[in-house]
């Protein structure tokens, strides 16, 4: 038999309140992010969270118990966001692409990230990181890091392990500091200091690689 129109009803009813509990989770999250960029993390309380999303203190605890779960919660779907970002930022690159390509490919990639979502930022940049998200950061960065000494890797295959992450250590530092100052401009400046960011970037890396990547110093030496 079919089942009546009431147990439709029924099951109608606990997805609409799923949904609309996922958008004020959204919500709730999205006003938590522009409070942590404009006061930071420690600064920063529930009941600021409350009024930029324009609900209740009450009905932002039937979701967090506290401002730490709402940034926990932030930061686990920006962790996951940032983790897909890298893994297309760092993808294997051709042996014949232009350095100057590859570097600003990569570094687009990382900048739309972190200038559409500059919370990313000042959570982990902050002086009071919170819960588990110093570890998490680290993992990202540890992972990170390991990914772009493959990339170097594959263009200097005989360069020693140490030196390989030294490289990659500096061209993540360079990125770091040079992202610090884009998140104060905004416009074109920002755009005049992405651009830097990659000039300083291909002008480190070119005396090491050369102009194409996959060319090392002795295939570079044999043409």
């Amino acid at each position: 038999m079919p089942d009546k129109p009431g147990k439709e009803q029924g099951k109608e009813q606990p997805r609409r309140r799923q949904a609309r509990g996922e958008r004020r989770i959204a919500q709730l999250l999205e006003a938590a992010a522009s409070v942590f960029c404009t006061t930071g993390y420690t600064a920063a309380s529930t009941n600021a969270i409350a009024r930029e999303a324009r609900v209740s203190p009450g009905t932002l605890y039937q979701f967090f118990p506290n401002k730490e779960a709402i940034a926990i919660e932030l930061g686990d779907r920006l962790m996951h966001e940032m983790r897909e970002t890298y893994g297309e930022a760092l993808a294997p690159v051709g042996p014949d692409t232009p350095l100057e390509e590859a570097v600003s490919a990569a570094v687009d990639r990382f900048m739309a990230f972190n200038t559409e979502h500059p919370v990313f930022f000042a959570l982990m940049h902050g002086p009071d990181i919170p819960g588990r998200m110093a570890e998490q950061h680290d993992a990202l960065h540890t992972t990170l890091v390991g990914r772009i000494e493959g990339l170097i890797s594959s263009y200097l295959p005989d360069a020693p392990p140490a030196d390989v992450t030294r490289t990659a250590q500096i061209c993540l530092g360079i990125y770091k500091a040079g992202l610090e100052l884009v998140l104060t401009h905004e416009g074109a400046q920002r755009e005049a200091y992405i651009q830097e960011v990659k000039n300083v970037l291909i002008r480190y890396l070119e005396p090491l690689v050369g102009s194409r990547l996959g060319v090392s110093d002795s295939r570079r030496a044999a043409t």
